[in-house]
């Protein structure tokens, strides 16, 4: 969906530290975290409190990947900026929420 509606390149990670090792090696527009870790179905919101907390990372725009919008207060509170659930990719909102990050 990002690279089809942006002029963007989608990189993935797997957990907390190779998140933090990506950022600390190349400039990243928004880092999207989904709510559950596909890998091993971990806290996604733990990435984002850990980033948050750097403080060489802590600026870097995040949004957490949630239909459940008690999960989205939650990682706003952690200094997140309210993202989107799965069900609204591809959404005209959707598309609007990431635009500020990842237009041209």
């Amino acid at each position: 969906m990002v690279s089809s509606h942006f002029d963007a390149t989608v990189l993935q990670t797997h957990g907390a530290e190779d998140t933090v090792e990506l950022l600390r090696k190349r400039h990243v527009d928004l880092v999207t975290v989904n709510r559950k870790l596909d890998r091993d179905y971990t806290d996604g919101l733990e990435i984002i409190k850990k980033i948050k907390s750097d403080p060489e990372l802590c600026n870097v725009p995040m949004m957490l990947v949630t239909n459940y919008d008690e999960h989205q207060q939650t990682a706003v509170a952690e200094g997140a900026t309210y993202g989107f659930g799965k069900l609204e990719i591809g959404n005209p909102e959707t598309l609007e929420k990431l635009e500020p990050f990842l237009k041209s």
